[in-house]
């Protein structure tokens, strides 16, 4: 088998897990706060980055002289898992899914003010498409947008936040570091804020809570183990095969079918996103330094 094929096996892997870990959040959601979910799926999480972090080479992987810049990728990780949660609680899960997919659009944006990039002019156009399938998704009526669209759109902001983060930090600091603290940080904020939300779970609720947080780090991994035999140019756009599970998963357990707006935005954010992929694919070669 070959390499780019082993990638993209892990990258698809990687995505069933996460979409998975994100059903069960939507489940466990229906009943318990985002702060209670997100505390037991860190709490779950953080023996298994140190158990990867052990094997790759040592918990002195987990070192670190930036403790700030992983406070704030804390920070950003806690209102991302947040927004994200409570979005799902408020949504069909295809419909949160897509709108979650915009993150790419925000990234290319806000690479501009705090990375100093410039935004060429295929980028641009290819924002604008996913801007234009944002709404569609979303259709705000006379009433606005919706919480859970906005809570959505929030969870993407946070995610383009910690893309851009991991831009300019991750080729300082080690990959299981930047995972630990990104997990740790919002660890304490739950756990601090958990006695003001905290509901008993149910007997079958404690699998759930332990399954999600397996499959967070077992998504972290298989992406990581994707890029590491793939070029990001094959394995990152198969990311968006997330949106089928996101349909059968939704479907099967709570009899959710997207309409024609959501599949038709959707694909509109999907290809926006496939074309800003191509286009910094296609930048980095030529910023590459030829032999």
């Amino acid at each position: 088998m070959s390499p780019s094929i082993k990638g993209i096996a892990f990258m698809c892997l990687g995505v069933l897990c996460l979409a998975l870990g994100d059903a069960i959040s939507k489940w466990l959601g229906a009943v318990h706060s985002p702060i209670q979910i997100i505390f037991f799926r860190t709490l779950v999480s953080l023996p298994l980055i140190m158990l990867f972090a052990r094997f790759a080479g040592g918990l002195r992987l987990l070192g670190t002289r930036r403790p700030g810049v992983h406070l704030v990728r804390g920070l950003i990780y806690a209102g991302c898992m947040g927004c994200f949660i409570l979005g799902l609680t408020m949504m069909p899960l295809a419909e949160g899914t897509a709108i979650a997919f915009a993150a790419p659009l925000f990234v290319s944006l806000l690479s501009v003010p705090l990375l100093g990039e410039k935004v060429t002019l295929p980028v641009l156009g290819a924002s604008l498409l996913g801007f234009i399938g944002v709404l569609v998704v979303v259709r705000p009526g006379s009433d606005g947008i919706s919480l859970g669209a906005l809570a959505m759109l929030g969870a993407a902001v946070f995610y383009a936040l910690m893309m851009i983060t991991a831009r300019r930090y991750g080729g300082r600091e080690h990959l299981w570091a930047m995972v630990f603290y990104m997990n740790l940080v919002p660890f304490i904020i739950a756990a601090l804020c958990l006695p003001l939300v905290w509901t008993t779970p149910e007997p079958w609720h404690w699998p759930g809570f332990l399954v999600s947080g397996i499959f967070g780090v077992g998504a972290t991994a298989c992406i990581t183990q994707a890029f590491r035999y793939a070029p990001a140019a094959i394995a990152a756009p198969f990311d968006y095969t997330a949106m089928v599970w996101a349909v059968l998963l939704g479907w099967i357990f709570w009899g959710e079918v997207p309409d024609i707006w959501v599949l038709l935005g959707g694909t509109l954010i999907i290809g926006s996103g496939l074309l800003i992929a191509y286009q910094e694919g296609r930048t980095s070669l030529k910023r590459r330094p030829t032999a």
